[in-house]
């Protein structure tokens, strides 16, 4: 963050004993650590005082609007990444002549990406700070999707895949951190993991347009994917130049102590049991967005470009149920807005499995991502909550790598 100094004079009624120290015209400092900022109210009278901690907002200081804006169209190409697998998937497995088993490397290539995003994301914004991840994180999707794009052998195909999946593991951790440090967080959280939801949305009609009416391979959608990703470099980098390692390391480390956030994290009871539950619904997540073209074509006999729009559905469901669900989790409290969502969700995905019919299955599967949607966010929010702002990116990093396990299994 940019560090910010304000002075705010306010006038204070005071007895006739006043601080042989301080004055009514004494200045209130506005001191920026991370996130907060603590105002620190002098003594107003005999024996009295008031130290309060005030976060950071989305509009204040400025900056934060540019860097907002950047964090959420890094997380619409997120998403367009992650909702481009299921709709691509059966042509992948045609083009390369792949069993089931060997088509789903393309999600488990990934984790091994995530897994080192996690162990070493804390390490990176200590030497290079959120600017090094507004750089570093996309360039390796860019890498990525450009040797995609040239429709190379298979297996060089799930080893390039990894190197998006470190990309997008930087960025899940340090931006869902970053975030979840500002004020009305479950608002904030909501719409940018909404974003995510909007890009998962709109890669599935991209890319299955692409292929079934343009008639194009399925690799030259990686070519819009490179291009959006170079974007992101330029506004992520835009909006960080100032967040440099030793700014960062002075903001979030206590005592100058700069070593072992990962190790620490890794003690926390917290982290383990978000990681668990993460692991949980990203692989419910990812397991239905990405087979669930081809079982609405195998199993529910749909149509192609028909049944890649049920991907469609179920991100879109994703996308309205952060945003809106996100302000519903905000006032009821995230403990009991999420075992409420895992209740509804269970039901539709009865509905989903019993009916066997392509229409119910498609409204079932769309209302499920409207449900289960708000659980990432909310989970996120749970840690930044729960543990001290020095461990978020770490403790986040290593749950989002859990989770992509889940997507792996």
């Amino acid at each position: 963050m940019a560090s910010t100094t304000v002075v705010i004079d306010i006038p204070v009624e005071r007895t006739s004993q006043q601080h042989p120290n301080t004055s009514s015209s004494d200045p209130i400092p506005l001191r920026d650590r991370s996130n907060q900022n603590q105002v620190t109210f002098g003594d107003f009278g005999e024996g009295t005082g008031a130290a309060v901690d005030a976060l950071e907002r989305w509009n204040y200081p400025r900056i934060n609007i540019y860097r907002l804006a950047a964090i959420f169209f890094a997380f619409l190409n997120f998403g367009m990444n992650d909702g481009s697998y299921g709709a691509l998937v059966p042509y992948i497995e045609a083009d390369y002549d792949l069993s089931y088993t060997v088509t789903s490397l393309v999600f488990l290539s990934p984790f091994a990406g995530y897994t080192v995003a996690a162990l070493f994301s804390d390490r990176l914004h200590l030497f290079f700070g959120r600017r090094g991840i507004a750089l570093l994180a996309p360039s390796c999707k860019v890498i990525a999707y450009v040797v995609i794009a040239t429709h190379p052998p298979y297996p060089a195909v799930v080893a390039i895949l990894a190197l998006a999946g470190l990309g997008n593991g930087l960025v899940d951790a340090a931006w869902n951190a970053w975030i979840g440090g500002l004020a009305q967080t479950n608002q904030l959280l909501g719409l940018l993991h909404g974003l995510y939801g909007l890009g998962a949305t709109i890669a599935p009609l991209i890319s299955t347009s692409m292929i079934t009416k343009a008639s194009l391979g399925w690799w030259t959608f990686f070519y819009l994917m490179a291009a959006l990703c170079a974007l992101e470099v330029a506004t992520g980098s835009a909006a960080f130049w100032s967040e440099t390692g030793t700014k960062y390391t002075d903001v979030n480390r206590v005592n100058g102590e700069e070593k072992g956030m990962t190790r620490q994290a890794l003690k926390q009871k917290v982290t383990w049991i978000c990681a668990g539950f993460l692991l949980c619904y990203v692989g419910l997540e990812v397991s239905l967005g990405g087979w669930i073209v081809n079982f609405m074509i195998r199993v529910r006999h749909g149509e192609p470009f028909s049944s890649g729009m049920t991907a469609t559905g179920f991100w879109l469901g994703i996308t309205v149920g952060r945003v809106i669900l996100g302000f519903v989790t905000a006032k009821i409290g995230e403990r009991l807005a999420v075992s409420v969502y895992v209740l509804i969700a269970v039901g539709c995905e009865l509905m989903f499995w019993l009916v066997p019919q392509f229409i119910v299955s498609a409204v079932a599967v769309s209302l499920l991502g409207f449900f289960i949607g708000p659980i990432f966010p909310s989970t996120v929010i749970a840690v930044t909550k729960l543990l001290p702002s020095e461990m978020h990116v770490a403790a986040i990093g290593f749950s989002a790598a859990i989770g992509g396990g889940g997507a792996a299994l």
